[in-house]
């Protein structure tokens, strides 16, 4: 982590009281411009007293005992978490800081539905701890395999190169369901997704830039443009604001794809 100086800002104490706010508390943040705001917590969407929101290490989840998948998993990533070398696999586990109900790897046994990540393995390889916990099914969703290797993986990928590119990437994601009765796979009855989303939030010297992307829990190949909408529409989809501490939510209403391709 570089030693250059960053400028916090206190704006979080009403998040802090409802227990929403986090950071990682093994890191500083990182900033790939000298003269970068970094607002702590920046990743954390909206979200109230009644949600179970876990923080890990190296990501802050809403649990639903319902659903049995977390509503939303946000993070922060950095270009030298990229690099991360820490490449082991761990078994998917139960979370021991969430209470049950939650689902379990039974549930998925010849289910024909991937453990998808929420957040990737591939971006929590910067602490051996990180990874060992982004296989804990509070960072968990059924999703299909073809979609999971296919166009959300791609997405991933772009998350990456966006976080080398620019310093650091804010990152949300989660399952998205429709009306009626949901699809769901196990004794514990874990809800499969209709589709999923992802907003992804960067600073750069001309201000705040952010983007969405929506892909349905299908067979998806397509590249990222093809599933990318603006974080207001996204908003409005899901019911929720994802980035309710962004000073300048100008960047919401529509989207620029250079800035992301």
């Amino acid at each position: 982590m570089n030693g250059r100086k960053l400028i916090y800002v206190s704006v979080l104490s009403a998040i802090v009281m409802v227990g929403c706010f986090s950071r990682r508390p093994d890191r500083t943040a990182f900033s790939a411009l000298e003269e970068q705001v970094v607002i702590p917590g920046l990743e954390i969407p909206e979200c109230d007293d009644s949600e179970d929101i876990v923080t890990h290490i190296g990501y802050t989840a809403s649990y639903n005992h319902r659903t049995l998948v977390p509503d939303w998993v946000a993070y922060e990533l950095t270009a030298d978490e990229v690099d991360g070398t820490w490449n082991t696999s761990y078994p998917f586990s139960r979370d021991p800081d969430v209470a049950n109900p939650k689902a379990s790897r039974e549930d998925y046994s010849n289910s024909g539905w991937d453990k998808g990540h929420m957040a990737p393995r591939a971006d929590m390889k910067w602490s051996a701890q990180a990874l060992e916990e982004s296989f804990y099914f509070t960072n968990v969703c059924p999703q299909n395999r073809s979609m999971n290797s296919g166009a959300w993986n791609r997405i991933e990928m772009l998350a990456r190169n966006v976080a080398k590119r620019y310093g650091s990437v804010y990152i949300v994601c989660g399952p998205m369901f429709g009306e009626g009765e949901p699809r769901t796979i196990g004794k514990g009855r874990v809800h499969v997704p209709d589709a999923f989303f992802k907003a992804l939030l960067v600073q750069n010297r001309t201000g705040y830039h952010a983007v969405g992307f929506v892909v349905k829990n299908q067979p998806e190949t397509s590249r990222p443009r093809e599933y990318a909408v603006s974080v207001d529409s996204l908003e409005v989809l899901i019911g929720r604001d994802l980035f309710p501490q962004l000073p300048d939510a100008t960047c919401e209403h529509d989207f620029e794809w250079s800035t992301w391709n």
